[in-house]
Formats: structure tokens, sequence, C-alpha cells
């Protein structure tokens, strides 16, 4: 495998220069050594991805986006996860497509780009087609889209903040609105809006784009101007998928930000806000007070026991 690109790594937007492939820690908290925290069959996904026999998610630990409230902080900042060899890799992952799931799933996978391109290649090689899913934050290099296109099918990409006051204080990056967009546009240029779009699951897609955002609490203003700048850009038919499922982390209580969950009537104004605007693809989440969305990588082996399916 090629590893030209850990060794003075300018995989993400952060632009570290870290060389990885001597051991340091990239501004994602990884070196050169592929870490994963889960494979396997996902039946919580959205239900283009996820059908009726799950999506093959694929778990890399560490980000470089560094949001204090993450969702997957077990895996993105705590780094809980298993060091595979590239053989093993591919390995598991043939595995993972003899299960039958829909599709791979590469979650937060531009920091292991290189892993997961040779990955692809071998597959290639050996004539395995699957619909090749990158689940990401939004926080992309731009000029990298279209090599990740290359080899992915469907883009599934965060779109977190439309307010740079907002990404500062999240993720120490004001310029994340701007990077964000630029690299969603890039990926609807080369894929196009999703080419299925079955809410019940029956059929799933297998090429285009996805847009994902989470409501966060005490910040609807910043959700509405998301939604009005997917809206200005692409229009109702961009697909959309509006969460509700924020839950306070540890580090919410560290930093007094985020404290609580989202409140009915927060959510309630997004909704509106998509229902004025006029999206014609939607994904939401039923609002609750425990939610089961949230993984648990605690056990590795089974991190979704919320989503299992009834037998």
């Amino acid at each position: 495998m090629n590893t030209d690109l850990y060794g003075h790594c300018q995989l993400c937007p952060r632009d570290c220069g870290v060389d990885r492939t001597r051991g340091r820690m990239g501004v994602c908290g990884e070196t050169a050594e592929l870490r994963i925290s889960h494979i396997g069959p996902h039946t919580g996904e959205e239900p283009s991805f996820s059908g009726t026999r799950g999506s093959g998610t694929i778990f890399f630990c560490g980000c470089s986006s560094h949001c204090f409230f993450c969702q997957n902080h077990q895996i993105s900042t705590n780094h809980r996860g298993t060091v595979y060899s590239a053989e093993q890799f591919f390995r598991e992952v043939k595995t993972l497509i003899e299960s039958k799931v829909h599709n791979l799933n590469f979650v937060t996978p531009d920091h292991f780009w290189p892993h997961i391109k040779e990955l692809c290649f071998r597959l290639r090689e050996e004539e395995i087609l699957i619909p090749k899913l990158f689940n990401s934050s939004g926080y992309q290099k731009e000029a990298l889209i279209p090599e990740y296109a290359d080899f992915m099918d469907i883009f599934l990409p965060d779109m977190k903040f439309a307010d740079g006051a907002l990404a500062k204080l999240c993720m120490n990056d004001e310029n994340y609105p701007g990077i964000a967009m630029a690299a969603i546009r890039r990926m609807v240029r080369l894929k196009g809006f999703l080419d299925l779009w079955d809410p019940e699951g029956n059929q799933t897609a297998r090429r285009g784009v996805l847009v994902r955002h989470l409501v966060l609490p005490g910040h609807v203003e910043n959700s509405l101007k998301v939604l009005d700048l997917l809206y200005g850009e692409f229009g109702p038919g961009i697909p959309i998928s509006v969460m509700s499922q924020f839950c306070p982390v540890p580090a919410c209580s560290r930093m007094r930000l985020m404290t609580r969950g989202l409140l009915p009537e927060e959510y309630g104004r997004v909704l509106e806000h998509i229902d004025k605007l006029g999206f014609e693809k939607v994904y939401t989440q039923v609002l609750s007070e425990k939610t089961e969305y949230l993984p648990d990588f605690n056990d590795p082996d089974d991190p979704f026991p919320g989503h299992r399916k009834k037998a």
C-alpha cells in the first residue's frame, strides 16, 4: 500500500503535515496504523441505506473535526478500537459483504483514505461489486472529492454549521460553513442526488448524495440557516436527513455548553421551516427523552442495541 499520503498528512482541512508513518498522531488523533472500532451490519441508518438487511458500517477511530458534542466521542476522541493490518481489513470487509448488506458504509473515513483506497482497488480486482458510501462530517477538502468519487458511489456528508461563530466554538474552525458547502457542491456535481428514494427501505440507493444535519439545543437559528443554504444552492430536490438525536456527552458538562437535549419546540421550528421551504425528500427522527439512535462503543461487537431486529 502506498503510504505517502500519511508521510506529510494533508488529508483533511487542518493540513497538519504530521508524518504519521513514524507513529506520530495527526490532528485526527491517529497514526498511519489503521484503527477501527466496529465492522458490521447496521439497521439504524436512513432507510435508503439500511434497507432490509442493514448497511455494512465500518467505524474508523479518530476525527479531524473535534466537535466537543460528538455523539461518537468514544471512538472519535477516545479512540476506542483495534488496529487492523491491510490484509485483516480486506478479509473482514469481504465477510461483511458476504452477509448480504446493501452497501459498504465508511464512517469518518478521510484520515484513513489510503487504506480505504487500497481496499477498493482489491475489491475491483476481485470483481466484487457493492455500492460504497462515504459517510463524513462535511469537513472535507474539495480538491480530494473527485478522487473519493472514483471509488465511492454515495456521499453522506453532514452540514453541521452555517454559523461560523458556532463552528469556531464547537470545532475551532470558523471556516467550516464554506469548506463544507464547497465539498458538498462538488459531491453533488459528481454524483447527483440519490438515485432511489424509498422511505420504507424496500429499495436502497446505489448512487448520489444525501445531506445530514443534527439540530443542536439552543441553536435553532443555525439549523434554519443550514436549511436556507442548502435550499439556495440545490433547491427543494436535495435529499436531507434532519436529526433530533442530540444527547449531552461528558465534554458538554466540562464546557458547560449544550448540557440538555433538544426541546420539542426547537425541533418543531426546524420541521416547520423544512415544510415552508418545500424540501421534497426528507428523513426526520422521532424526538424522545431517551434516544435509540446513539451507539455505545463500550461493546464493539454490538454497539447498536436499540437497532436490533425484532425476531
